[in-house]
């Protein structure tokens, strides 16, 4: 199966994308006939999706030092007692732009490459031209993991290019694994009855492609139910 988008896969792939995507657009904007607004709406969105990493990476390094120091306060060691310092977003602050960035940049590719004018070269220019690569499914595994609501086990996934996914569980009640689901969109809520008694609930689940079962299960995952 082949693969050919142009879109990264990562967050910070997509933000330098809009970003070189915003500063070449303007050379073609009389060639592709890019109104005025469209490219007003990709440069704000460039500013604003690079303003909003930018301010995460932050409060993400600030959460790992005020970790590393509430854990001096409770347990001692070598370091300054000095609270941490958050940090304040950064000035100017970019405009305002409405949700969805990435399907705005998207549509955007769609139509630029649609246009009578439109050309490999300028694709490449753009950035609006992907690598190709071929999608095996034979090595494709799922990657689970497990959260809690209300003590119900909520089983965490990604779908990838994958059709859909195929859970089962074993309640630890002897009859070993047995068929949960197939779901087509993650997560998966497990709603069966909670035991009386503390249970362990363990989860292995398996990719499903054109209605059948593709690569690798997945590694067990395990929680604890129950009272």
């Amino acid at each position: 199966m082949m693969s050919n988008s142009f879109m990264p896969s990562t967050d910070s792939g997509k933000a330098d994308l809009l970003d070189h995507a915003a500063s070449i657009l303007p050379h073609y904007t009389a060639v592709l006939e890019v109104s005025n607004e469209d490219l007003a709406s990709l440069q704000a969105d460039a500013a604003a999706f690079r303003y909003a990493m930018k301010s995460l990476a932050n409060m993400q390094a600030y959460t790992h030092h005020l970790t590393e120091f509430k854990n001096l306060l409770r347990d001692g060691g070598a370091g300054g007692a000095d609270w941490a310092v958050a940090p304040m977003l950064a000035e100017p602050m970019p405009s305002a732009v409405s949700p969805g960035i990435i399907p705005r940049l998207s549509a955007l590719g769609v139509h630029l490459k649609s246009h009578k004018n439109y050309t490999s070269a300028i694709g490449l220019d753009l950035g609006l031209v992907g690598t190709s690569s071929v999608v095996d499914p034979s090595t494709w595994k799922p990657i689970l993991s497990i959260q809690n609501k209300a003590g119900h086990p909520i089983i965490a996934w990604t779908k990838g290019t994958a059709a859909a996914i195929e859970i089962w569980v074993d309640r630890g009640d002897g009859a070993s694994f047995v068929f949960l689901t197939i779901n087509t969109e993650p997560n998966t809520n497990d709603n069966y009855p909670l035991p009386s008694t503390s249970a362990l609930w363990r989860y292995k689940a398996i990719y499903r492609l054109h209605d059948e079962q593709v690569g690798h299960w997945s590694d067990v995952l395990s929680i604890t139910v129950g009272v």
